[in-house]
């Protein structure tokens, strides 16, 4: 059975990739500063591709030998990105302003803390 400090982790990398999913259906690129005064549909194009190269490097750490310096940057990285979403909370192009978005952005950021500080008492 795997250790219960993966299982977290791997349900927070989890949470992350829902949450992305979610960023596609909300527009999410309407936040950022680059991509916002694109047409959508080529906002969306970019926005996308540009989680091909994020999500290698996150898995390419994954299955490399510097796994538990990934789990400390990825925890760090979520909870950053929770963080992010709660100074954009009012930001009048957010569209994550629904339970279920927010549950699965504030679980991650949670369950990234609680992760951290488990591998740091270990």
């Amino acid at each position: 059975m795997p250790d219960l400090l993966l299982v977290l982790f791997l349900f927070n990398l989890s949470l992350f990739l829902l949450h992305e999913m979610d960023a596609i259906r909300r527009s999410e690129w309407r936040l950022f500063i680059v991509l916002k005064d694109m047409e959508d549909d080529k906002a969306f194009k970019y926005f996308t591709w540009i989680h091909l190269p994020l999500y290698t490097v996150i898995l390419s750490l994954l299955f490399s030998s510097y796994q538990s310096i990934t789990f400390w940057v990825l925890d760090i990285f979520f909870i950053i990105h929770t963080v992010l979403h709660v100074f954009f909370e009012k930001h009048p192009r957010n569209e994550f302003k629904n339970s279920f978005s927010k549950s699965i952005i504030y679980f991650m950021g949670l369950g990234a803390t609680i992760h951290l500080i488990w591998l740091a008492l270990q």
